[in-house]
């Protein structure tokens, strides 16, 4: 861990301890990075594995950021996936007692941690200390409110459910438009994992501040029903996104996708990402592939490490990639249009960009995200409409999907892109000086200011 000295003005020490994954890491990195340049008196230390800070290290940062670092007490982030219960229950029981060793050797002396929900031990950590915690919700506030009345579902006879009763709509969740139990997104068959969660979220309200990573005026309704609920404060921080100026990842300086997108027509290009965490089978992927090929639509694909097979499969109009820097290209005038898995921190930045989507959810929330943005918003299409994990969303029904929707003159698509532009206003808004996400941010700093020390 890097060491910085004590500042002789008034200072407040917030240590950010993010669940170690890239969808809760990325966005807590973020909101430390905006606080940081917001305030030079707010000194943040970040803390990861020794494995994560291989991964983020040289990452550009603000000088009131600094790492600090535990052992690689759980299983590698390159294997997680594969046993996610597992993995769940390591972060739970293996990171509590190493944090404490690190955060006893701390200087200046905390003031405030920011956790993520996830991990509610750290809740118990800064009670016992008497250290004010900020809980970080790292997903759509729809998410929390739905898993936090889950009471309502088992009084209703909802949970635990079946598949069999995906259909039946739920409208009694506070804040939560009518929803089909099906893109309620618990896995029903994991009781072990339903109960870890909430035994997790028992531990919110003991937690002196709630951090919401979403803009007010997407989800008003379940952010007064979250303020009305806890005693705290609850804020709404806002999308959370990379800021540019702190430019692209050094350890990725091959640009010339740039260069290619540069040369595409306005709004012609669809954009492909299915994460970075858990992924679609191998045959739904190549039916993915076929369609794109079918389809003669031009497509930039981020396909990590399956991206040489696909090039092979359909490259011929498209450019498919392993990284890049997907706010920079969702924000590429040539880029038209955007198929997600619908992880939240995509479905954000897709957002703040103004595209529309074609969601293609895999697990957890992501599934509710779909809805939000096909139901709620309106500024998508559902790919699979069938969320079995075992049914296959064909060749010729992506390729005539993606023709359709890449159609700029067609009535439905010019609905939701206008809706999609709509959305995007509405977000720049949000984070812009005087909109609802910088006052929320400002007022998180003053309470900071008033746990700040003076050295």
């Amino acid at each position: 861990m890097s060491s910085v000295k004590a500042k002789s003005a008034t200072q407040c020490h917030v240590v950010a301890m993010p669940n170690p994954g890239r969808g809760h890491i990325n966005p807590m990195m973020n909101l430390c990075k905006t606080l940081a340049s917001k305030n030079s008196n707010i000194l943040v230390t970040f803390v990861v594995t020794e494995e994560w800070l291989g991964f983020i290290g040289s990452d550009p940062k603000p000088d009131n950021i600094r790492f600090g670092t535990i052992p690689n007490v759980i299983p590698s982030e390159l294997v997680r996936a594969a046993d996610i219960y597992a993995f769940a229950e390591a972060v739970r029981t293996k990171l509590e007692a190493p944090f404490v060793r690190l955060l006893d050797q701390l200087e200046p002396p905390v003031t405030v941690i920011m956790a993520d929900t996830f991990l509610s031990w750290a809740v118990g950590v800064g009670n016992r200390r008497k250290i004010p915690v900020a809980s970080f919700w790292p997903m759509a506030s729809s998410m929390f409110t739905i898993i936090q009345h889950v009471d309502l579902l088992v009084k209703n006879g909802h949970f635990p459910a079946d598949s069999a009763k995906s259909e039946e709509h739920v409208d009694y969740i506070p804040g939560i438009s009518s929803i089909q139990l099906g893109d309620i997104p618990f896995d029903w068959r994991n009781q072990q994992t339903m109960q870890m969660i909430l035994e997790v979220f028992s531990w919110v309200n003991k937690a002196q501040y709630l951090l919401l990573t979403s803009i007010y005026e997407l989800e008003s309704k379940v952010f007064d029903v979250l303020k009305a609920k806890f005693s705290f404060p609850v804020y709404a921080m806002g999308q959370i996104v990379p800021n540019f100026d702190f430019g692209e990842n050094t350890n990725h300086n091959d640009n010339n996708y740039l260069h290619w997108l540069d040369c595409q027509p306005r709004s012609s290009v669809l954009y492909i990402s299915m994460g970075s965490f858990h992924s679609v089978s191998t045959a739904q992927m190549d039916e993915i592939a076929y369609g794109l090929r079918d389809s003669g639509v031009r497509f930039f694909w981020v396909a990590r490490d399956q991206t040489n097979r696909l090039k092979e499969l359909c490259s011929h109009i498209g450019l498919v990639v392993p990284w890049c820097n997907q706010l920079r290209v969702l924000s590429h005038s040539s880029v038209g249009g955007f198929l997600s898995h619908c992880g939240w921190s995509s479905t954000r930045e897709g957002m703040l960009c103004g595209l529309p989507f074609l969601t293609f959810p895999i697990v957890f929330d992501q599934i509710l995200n779909s809805k939000l943005i096909v139901e709620d918003w309106k500024i998508g299409w559902r790919v699979k409409q069938d969320m079995g994990m075992d049914n296959l969303v064909t060749r010729v029904e992506i390729s005539r999907l993606v023709q359709k929707f890449m159609n700029l003159e067609n009535d439905e698509v010019k609905e939701i892109r206008t809706r999609a532009s709509e959305f995007q206003q509405i977000c720049q808004c949000a984070i812009a000086k005087g909109g609802s996400s910088e006052t929320s941010i400002n007022a998180f700093i003053q309470d900071l200011s008033n746990c700040m020390i003076i050295e």
